[in-house]
């Protein structure tokens, strides 16, 4: 049975919601203030940094600065900062840092000026200082459908938690897309999503002038004979690839339209690895001897999908002449 309400409780209940409504946009016009702040002094910071020299701030220095960010609601931007410490710890760290300041700076401005920028722009903006796009929210927006190859994965620890980055790209859009997971150390983190198999799914992406980042909204059954589990419609299947100069040119976009981005899956076809290059692109110094990358190539062109870098590519998985997934 339906209640029925009395005239003055449907008022009272709507003035309770516009209350609500009020106390969440004044909680927001809260938090845009001290953000707004935060980063004002940030650039102020910055500025002296780059006035009386590079060498003259310290790890004491970002930590109290990153400390602040986050009193003032800007968990992105204090994050950002607190990496500098590894930044300086490399042998070429005055450029890096200049590049990293340079971005920080770039983000405090945008955030600044977002009402002038286009409404995808502003939403990579608020993002990466830190303002947080909901499952819920997401999941209610647009998907898209495609079979998706997974490229690969990678885990890294932050903080007290483990973070696995999977990458995905979509056979029929070409859509890059990446699927993070958290765990605390020591737990099991997710592995719903296997390297080498394509998934017939839905994915929803987070807002962003360079979608990447995404949900997995549905997985479709397999038509008979595709596949052995839902959503896995063939287990081994060399992915479509790109040339090294189609690859740079799809990095380019995407670092045009978010220039905070980071990192970006590719696929190279026909490549022939080298320890310190592959198509073109070097090796991200921090990987280790591609032993295993030159032992499947044996000299001869190969499909790979590697996470781009602003200082050189991931390698993630190689296929063989079979098309079997080799994880690197």
């Amino acid at each position: 049975m339906f209640k029925r309400w009395s005239r003055d409780q449907v008022l009272a209940l709507a003035a309770d919601e516009g209350g609500v409504r009020a106390r969440a946009t004044g909680t927001e016009s809260a938090r845009h203030a001290r953000v707004t702040a935060g980063l004002a002094e940030l650039e102020r910071w910055l500025a002296d940094q780059t006035r009386q020299g590079l060498a003259g701030a310290g790890e004491r220095d970002w930590d109290e600065l990153a400390k602040r960010l986050v009193d003032a609601q800007a968990p992105g931007v204090a994050s950002a900062v607190s990496r500098l410490v590894r930044v300086r710890a490399e042998d070429d760290w005055p450029g890096r840092l200049l590049e990293e300041y340079a971005l920080v700076n770039l983000l405090a401005v945008a955030y600044r000026r977002r009402a002038e920028l286009p409404e995808a722009l502003a939403a990579t903006v608020l993002t990466r200082v830190g303002f947080p796009v909901t499952r819920e929210d997401v999941l209610a927006g647009p998907v898209v459908r495609d079979r998706w190859d997974v490229l690969g994965r990678r885990d890294e620890e932050q903080d007290r938690l483990t973070a696995r980055r999977v990458w995905l790209r979509g056979r029929g859009t070409g859509q890059a897309a990446l699927v993070l997971s958290f765990a605390p150390q020591g737990q099991a983190l997710d592995a719903s999503l296997v390297t080498g198999v394509t998934i017939d799914a839905d994915l929803a992406f987070y807002p962003s002038a360079a979608p990447l980042r995404a949900l997995v909204a549905a997985r479709h059954v397999p038509a008979s004979g595709e596949g052995t589990a839902p959503g896995i419609a063939c287990g081994q299947e060399t992915p479509p690839g790109m040339t090294p100069d189609q690859a740079m040119d799809e990095v380019a976009a995407a670092l045009a339209a978010d220039p905070w981005t980071s990192s970006w899956p590719v696929v190279l076809a026909g490549v022939v690895p080298d320890r310190t290059a592959l198509g073109g692109f070097p090796l991200h110094p921090g990987e280790r001897d591609p032993w295993r990358l030159l032992a499947v190539s044996g000299g001869h062109p190969v499909t790979v999908a590697a996470e781009w870098t602003p200082r050189g590519l991931r390698p993630l998985t190689v296929w063989d002449d079979e098309g079997m997934a080799v994880i690197l």
